[in-house]
Parts: structure tokens; C-alpha cells; sequence
């Protein structure tokens, strides 16, 4: 039974206030208490708000209103929690934040009567090891992503699954991803769509600078090691394309599945292959 949830919603959204008003009112009307981030709380008039990294612990269902990029920023505040996340699209793409604004009020009311199903997501860990220490480490639920400044050099990095040399790339970066987020950059790099649901990963070079390099899946329990090398060059790394920092030659990334995992809400109007088709175009001619 629903006691307490969390709002999160994009900043600055000009649709964000008047839904976030229509979600307070619904679950208040039932006596469930409804948490907002603090920006949102600002954004509606409202005297108190949270910190965002302070909400999950406190609630039994998170509702994020934006796009799939809010919506994978609070996944990894969300952590190992496993509270499931209702997203409302008020983006553009939204592979993630499936149920549009105008199936926000049969969503609610399914919630209410805790009718909606979850499907669980991978997510991953990444740890930037230096001189043998760890000095970095992120949970993701999309994608570890390596690449080469603007106008730096080909970087070399010398790649391994389970401890066994898989290959050294010649690329202008390397890309780990989950199944969520194969139709992300996973997918402009040429890498392939995985069903989210499958347990493996995607470990995908960006501009290979060898016609042998493609995309490769591994099983999701693998460890992926990645060490990097390049002179005098800018080589940055990025968790889901939001967070990420310089890299130094002889950096170390390692990369394995996360204990967290996150539980989106579904929406009960489509399914995965619906939004593939509408979203992408897949399997149109």
C-alpha cells in the first residue's frame, strides 16, 4: 500500500507545474503524502522540498516528469533501493518515460489500485582505477562511454573479459552498455538492439580504425577491463552521458553488472517492440 511518493520532474518544464499540481492533488486525496524535489516544490509554490538524493529511501513509488535523460538521473539516486519509477514523457524520444501526459490519470489510478506491472533493468558499475587505486566509481543504468577529445588522437585501449584479452581497440572511444541502453549512443555506433530484459552486455567501439572491430554482446556477469592508452591527448569518461571525468594514460576502467537494479513502471498501452517501431521507425519501409 502507497504511504509516501516522490516527485522529480525536468527544470524548467513549461507542462511540469500544472501536472505535478494534478499528481499532488489525486494522492493527497487519498492521504498519501507526496515528496518533491526541491526545485519542483520551488517551481509550484510549495514551502517544502527535498534534495533529490534524499527522496528515495523516504517513498514507495518515484514519478518522474520529463524525459528519459531526468529519468536515468534518478535511477542512479534510486541505487539499490528497487523503488519503482513512474515515468511521464514530456520529452521527445522517451524510450524510458513511456506513458505519455495525457495516460497520466488512468496511470495514477492504477496505482492506486496497484495495478501496473515492472519491468526490472539492468544497471552497471564502473570503477576508474590509478596506480592501483580506486579513485572513481559510478552506477549506471545506460552506458559507460570512453572517447577521445575534439581533436585528440586515436586511443588505444587494450580490452578484457573475465581476465582474457578480448581485443586492443584503435578507436576514437568504446562504449559499455546495457540492454537499455543499446538504442543509445550504443546504437549510432552501430552496435545492436538488445531486449531489455536479456542478460548481457554491449561493448561497442566508436569509429573503429579497423574494418575486424564490431560490436561484441558478453554475458552480463562478465568483468570488462579497459586500459587506457594515449599521449598527450584529452580522454574523457561518461556514465550515462551525464556525469564522467578526465581520464590519465594508464587508467584502468572496469566495468560490471551493478547489485542495483532499476524497476521501471510499464505502461499498460504498449510494449517494447510498439515503441521501437513508433519511436525509431523500426521495421518500417
Amino acid at each position: 500500500m502507497l504511504k509516501k511518493v516522490g516527485v522529480y520532474a525536468k527544470k524548467n518544464h513549461p507542462d511540469a507545474e500544472q501536472l505535478a499540481l494534478t499528481i499532488c492533488e489525486r494522492l493527497k486525496r487519498e492521504n498519501i503524502e507526496v515528496l518533491l524535489e526541491v526545485g519542483l516544490a520551488e517551481q509550484i509554490g510549495q514551502i517544502i522540498g527535498y534534495a533529490g538524493e534524499d527522496i528515495p529511501e523516504q517513498v514507495d513509488l518515484i514519478i518522474v516528469l520529463g524525459g528519459d535523460g531526468t529519468l536515468i538521473s534518478v535511477a542512479r539516486q534510486v541505487g539499490e533501493l528497487n523503488v519503482p519509477i513512474l515515468g511521464i514523457n514530456l520529452g521527445r524520444l522517451g524510450f524510458l518515460t513511456e506513458v505519455t501526459r495525457d495516460e497520466l490519470p488512468e496511470m495514477l489510478e492504477r496505482i492506486l489500485c496497484e495495478d501496473y506491472e515492472v519491468s526490472e533493468r539492468m544497471m552497471l558499475d564502473a570503477i576508474i582505477h590509478r596506480g592501483g587505486k580506486e579513485v572513481g566509481r559510478y552506477t549506471v543504468l545506460n552506458d559507460v562511454v570512453i572517447n577521445k577529445g575534439a581533436l585528440a588522437r586515436i586511443i588505444d585501449m587494450e580490452t578484457y573479459v573475465d581476465g582474457r584479452h578480448l581485443s586492443t581497440y584503435k578507436a576514437d572511444g568504446l562504449i559499455i552498455s546495457t540492454p537499455t541502453g543499446s538504442t543509445g549512443y550504443n546504437l549510432a555506433a552501430g552496435g545492436p538492439i538488445v531486449f531489455p530484459e536479456i542478460n548481457s552486455l554491449v561493448i561497442s567501439p566508436i569509429c573503429p580504425h579497423m574494418l575486424t572491430n564490431r560490436p561484441i554482446m558478453v554475458w552480463s556477469r562478465s568483468v570488462i577491463e579497459i586500459k587506457i592508452n594515449f599521449e598527450d591527448d584529452v580522454v574523457f569518461f561518461t556514465a550515462d552521458g551525464q556525469v564522467g571525468r578526465k581520464l590519465l594514460p594508464g587508467d584502468v576502467v572496469e566495468v560490471r553488472r551493478s547489485e542495483a537494479r532499476t524497476h521501471l513502471v510499464t505502461s499498460p498501452s504498449k510494449d517494447y517492440f510498439e515503441i521501437l517501431r513508433t519511436k525509431l521507425s523500426w521495421g518500417n519501409r
